[in-house]
């Protein structure tokens, strides 16, 4: 019981966060363009990928914190279901451009963002 409050209460910190985040893009970018889910995606990325090495491969004492954090804080900071329904409503719109390099950005951001934490947790650990 008591991981699943920890889980619950990292993810009421990661969707804050998220939030948070998410306004404060699209107060400096505007909404024509889900800025704030690709921000939050890449960035959820990287730190998934440090805290991955940190928590898991390099320092043994941290591994209670991997459930909670990754699980919990990061789960819902990321935000792949508003990702897809972002891209789905740009398509539907008819603007195929702008849901084809929301697509492509997400992805390869996200997955070089996530081997950049990887690689810097390595170098440090």
């Amino acid at each position: 019981m008591k991981i699943l409050m920890l889980v619950a209460l990292g993810g009421a910190v990661g969707a804050m966060a998220r939030y948070s985040a998410s306004l404060g893009i699209h107060g400096i970018f505007g909404h024509g363009f889900p800025y704030g889910t690709l921000l939050v995606n890449v960035v959820g990325s990287f730190i998934i990928g440090l805290l991955y090495i940190v928590i898991t491969e390099s320092a043994a004492e941290y591994g209670h914190y991997r459930t909670p954090v990754m699980v919990g804080v990061l789960g819902a900071f990321t935000t792949f279901s508003a990702f897809s329904l972002e891209t789905v409503h740009l398509l539907e719109a008819g603007d195929m451009f702008k849901a084809s390099l929301n697509v492509l950005l997400n992805v390869i951001l996200c997955l070089a963002a996530c081997w950049l934490g990887l690689t810097i947790a390595r170098a440090q650990y």
